[in-house]
């Protein structure tokens, strides 16, 4: 009987019949997605386009790489920082209570459903709707860019610190409920000391996201160092093209770098 269990037990699954539905899959889903690559033509007015962007990069402007005016890249990534910043700031505002009244171990469903709803509503409009909506409201320029980014956040903060809020330690809110305390003081003792180190570390990965976000936005007129790229695109200064590029760069990787190390200590210490 263990000799047949151990024989048993000692074959291999035969998985041939899975792999090659994976692999017919793949190949009608190659299939379909032949017609999108079906539209590029490179032509030779292409090539040297490319050309000329790869030479802007290795050759910038100077001027505006190390340009310490209004116009620079320095000061135009500063304000894209102050932009995504304002914007995290703003939206975590909006976000927190909302997420309070939204997480099922806190409030009643009938709340949950409601404000469930308007969050998903937030979340399914994409950034440069919002943006090119702010722009007609208030005009182009960096407000608009940091209540875009504010309203974009939303939606993303708000889910994280839901999933957050619904993984506590419901012993704690259990017993403030024994003692028969308020909304208010089971969030004040009850949940603020357990979510703080998750809640900053939502907070820093979605200012990382909205630094990306304010580039974007800043190709529709929504302030930050966007603007001025689609700007030297369009007139074909390429070595602007690749002063601002790598601005972007530098600006990207410090800020990987600092937003890891820092939820790393926030987390672990």
């Amino acid at each position: 009987m263990n000799k047949k269990l151990e024989s048993v037990l000692s074959k291999e699954p035969r998985r041939g019949l899975q792999y090659a539905v994976t692999i017919i899959i793949l190949l009608i889903l190659l299939l379909s997605a032949s017609p999108a690559l079906g539209g590029a033509q490179m032509t030779t007015k292409g090539f040297d386009i490319g050309k000329n962007i790869l030479t802007g990069i290795f050759t910038p402007d100077t001027s505006l790489l190390f340009g310490l005016g209004d116009s620079g890249v320095m000061y135009l990534i500063l304000q894209t920082i102050a932009i995504a910043f304002l914007g995290t700031l703003v939206g975590a505002i909006i976000a927190v209570p909302l997420s309070f009244i939204s997480a099922t171990n806190i409030v009643p469903k009938p709340v949950v459903l409601v404000t469930r709803f308007i969050i998903m509503a937030i979340r399914t409009i994409p950034s440069l709707v919002y943006g090119l909506m702010f722009i007609r409201v208030t005009g182009p320029g960096p407000f608009a860019g940091v209540m875009t980014l504010a309203i974009v956040s939303i939606g993303m903060i708000s889910k994280l610190f839901i999933e957050t809020i619904e993984d506590l330690d419901s012993g704690i809110l259990e017993s403030l409920d024994a003692f028969g305390s308020t909304l208010f003081q089971k969030i004040r003792y009850g949940v603020l000391p357990q979510l703080g180190p998750d809640f900053i570390s939502i907070l820093v990965y979605r200012f990382d996201m909205n630094l990306r976000e304010a580039t974007i936005l800043g190709l529709v007129g929504a302030g930050g160092i966007g603007a001025p790229m689609i700007f030297a695109l369009s007139a074909y200064h390429w070595h602007q093209v690749g002063a601002i590029l790598i601005g972007l760069f530098v600006l990207v990787f410090v800020v990987e770098i600092l937003s890891d190390k820092l939820r790393h200590k926030i987390l672990h210490g």
